[in-house]
């Protein structure tokens, strides 16, 4: 159980190689019955993550080989994610687009499943997609903005450049027609600037 000034915390945040997103790991009670964990905290995710109001949850199912991404949207929709795989496993990888960034172009991947629990939080100015590794997943994400079809958009995510692996063999991957059509890294121009914060 983590404690900060005598109060109980239920989740820990690692920090990852890149500004801007971090790996949550819930604190989980087991007994012969099962297990209960807090998925997500309001007041903690605020003092140990940062003031994010989530207004939208998404689910999707997919099978093995299925990769979404890399998505993102478009100012003044950009969105922060919170996701995590309450089914099976996926690769989570967020891709740093923010112009200027001393780390632009570099990722941070991390496996999420419903064996480790983790969840992963992506802010602002990064493009996110997974890749489904067990033979289904059923993946499930907070967004702090709405959908917005007209400020959809992505990079490939399937640019060599980005020195991705994503643990599915490409004769394998099976991707939505909108996702073999997003540029690569070196022709897109980012709407994203770095700010140091």
């Amino acid at each position: 159980m983590h404690r900060d000034n005598g109060i109980e915390r239920i989740m820990n945040v690692i920090k990852t190689a890149i500004d801007g997103v971090v790996i949550i790991e819930p604190r989980i009670f087991e007994d012969a019955r099962g297990y209960f964990f807090e998925s997500f905290s309001q007041r903690e995710f605020d003092e140990k993550v940062g003031p994010v109001i989530f207004v939208q949850d998404n689910e999707s199912k997919s099978s093995y080989g299925v990769m979404r991404g890399l998505h993102f949207q478009r100012p003044p929709f950009t969105q922060s994610k919170l996701v995590r795989c309450v089914k099976g496993a996926v690769l989570d990888v967020a891709v740093d687009i923010r112009k200027g960034s001393p780390t632009y172009g570099q990722h941070v991947a991390v496996e999420l499943s419903e064996d480790n629990h983790r969840q992963f939080f992506i802010s602002k100015g990064f493009a996110h997609g997974f890749s489904v590794l067990s033979e289904t997943a059923v993946f499930q994400y907070k967004c702090d903005e709405f959908y917005h079809p007209e400020a959809d958009a992505g990079i490939s995510i399937l640019d060599d450049s980005l020195g991705i692996d994503w643990r599915v063999p490409i004769t394998k991957a099976i991707l939505s027609q909108k996702d073999t059509k997003h540029p690569l890294l070196k022709d897109f121009d980012s709407p994203f600037e770095f700010f140091i914060k």
